[in-house]
């Protein structure tokens, strides 16, 4: 029998939550100092119920993972046919920060969720200004989070002191035409972008909006258009977990993206969001605990894709065996 969602949610907090793996990121100084015990599992439905265990109340910058909504804003900007002349879609086996692929005959970033496509997709974020640019980005954040966000000073002022690497892609892909001249000012963005703070509940009501085809699932705003959600998940099924990316379509199955910080964001279509926040990181950039939970939830509920195909998914099961009350939010472990 299929165990119902929220005791299931605490189950595997229990199990993970002793797991000695991984290492925090250390190469951007401020997300050296996170706390590695911090832990948490956030479930958002269509409905808006909210299932979640483990400190999902507390603040972490977005990282990579805001590569994904960004992504998405671009595709309003100019539309698929435009964006692909500037950022491809297929996977890498490169690491995320790679510059390599750039020196291929197209001189495309190879896809927007490495940091090469991400550059050039938020340089191309529309707006007169850079102030203009960024408060457009804020304001997509916010519909799809459903309140304000801010950026973390901290943080983006350490990004932009350390990200020498950055500027090298920066100034490669100036060099093939895929970015125009103001490099501080896209990298500025970019920086801004990956420095927002979110909560892990923020990242799982996220993903339940594209999950619900670009509406917001507790506010009913639209979010993206419905004929983008497509090309974002995809991009995320193929490309989210960097160089993982093949091992993790196979074993979980899912549209997934992760960041440095230690989310992990993954959406089941038609069904929910599911995030998971655990600073310490494997060595292709993914949290370990992260990847352990969503194994396990794929394992259990059937979400890996092929199983969703051939109608082997069991999560609306186990919302009929939860409780009513645990349509509100569980309350945070310490």
């Amino acid at each position: 029998m299929v165990q119902p969602i929220q005791s299931f949610l605490e189950t595997l907090y229990d199990e993970y939550r002793g797991l000695d793996a991984g290492k925090v990121a250390s190469y951007i100084p401020e997300l050296a100092k996170a706390d590695p015990q911090q832990f948490a599992i956030s479930v958002v439905t269509l409905d808006g119920r909210v299932f979640q265990v483990g400190n999902c109340d507390r603040e972490f910058t977005i990282q990579s993972i805001s590569k994904v909504f960004v992504y998405g804003m671009a595709l309003e900007d100019w539309g698929r046919d435009r964006l692909l002349e500037k950022v491809g879609v297929e996977p890498t086996g490169d690491p995320f920060n790679s510059h390599i692929r750039l020196d291929e005959t197209s001189h495309r970033p190879d896809n927007p969720m490495i940091n090469a496509g991400a550059i050039a997709t938020t340089s191309l974020i529309k707006g007169e200004t850079p102030t203009d640019r960024l408060n457009r980005l804020l304001d997509m954040f916010r519909r799809y989070v459903g309140r304000e966000v801010y950026v973390d000073i901290s943080t983006f002022l350490s990004e932009k002191a350390t990200g020498h690497r950055n500027r090298a892609i920066a100034h490669l892909m100036l060099n093939f035409g895929m970015i125009g001249e103001d490099i501080e000012a896209a990298l500025d963005l970019y920086f801004q972008q990956c420095a927002l703070l979110v909560t892990c509940q923020d990242l799982a009501t996220m993903a339940a909006a594209l999950a619900n085809q670009g509406t917001h699932p507790l506010t009913g705003e639209r979010v993206l258009q419905p004929e983008y959600v497509r090309d974002v998940l995809s991009v995320m099924y193929t490309c989210g977990m960097y160089n993982f990316a093949g091992e993790w379509a196979f074993r979980v199955g899912i549209p997934a993206k992760s960041g440095v910080s230690g989310g992990l964001v993954a959406v089941i279509p038609n069904q929910a969001g599911i995030a998971v926040f655990s600073p310490p990181l494997d060595e292709h950039g993914n949290s370990w605990r992260g990847l352990k939970v969503f194994e396990a939830l794929s394992r259990e509920y059937g979400f890996h894709v092929f199983d969703l195909s051939m109608g082997h998914c069991r999560f609306r099961q186990s919302l009929l065996a939860t409780p009513a009350i645990a349509s509100e939010p569980a309350a945070s472990q310490p």
